[in-house]
């Protein structure tokens, strides 16, 4: 699974520096991180409204497309900010063996 996120990190870098013309990626860097932002928030409701619908339907299809679409511009986020995808699975690691609760609790 990994070596996925690694692929795609890899594109995702390399079209940092494409013409917004010529890539989607591109052209959502050039917008700015604003724009790369109202992206993940669309593509965070639509997994939402997803979710709600597999749940009655037993269809999980829509809410597996609208997670992979979520994934990917919030990938695109991290590119953005000089961030790789290994810093969300360090993270993720570093949990493990910790109580979901004891880590809410210790935030700030």
């Amino acid at each position: 699974m990994s070596d996925v996120l690694a692929e795609l990190s890899k594109v995702l870098e390399a079209r940092k520096q494409a013409e917004a013309d010529s890539s989607y990626v591109a052209s959502l860097h050039a917008k700015g991180l604003n724009k790369i932002l109202e992206k993940v928030g669309e593509e965070s409701f639509e997994t939402v409204i997803a979710a709600k619908d597999a749940q009655a339907s037993g269809d999980n299809s829509d809410v597996i497309y609208e997670t992979a679409d979520l994934w990917f511009h919030s990938l695109v986020m991290l590119s953005h900010l000089g961030e790789k995808p290994e810093a969300v699975l360090e993270e993720l690691a570093r949990r493990f063996g910790l109580s979901g609760l004891d880590e809410k609790a210790s935030r700030n």
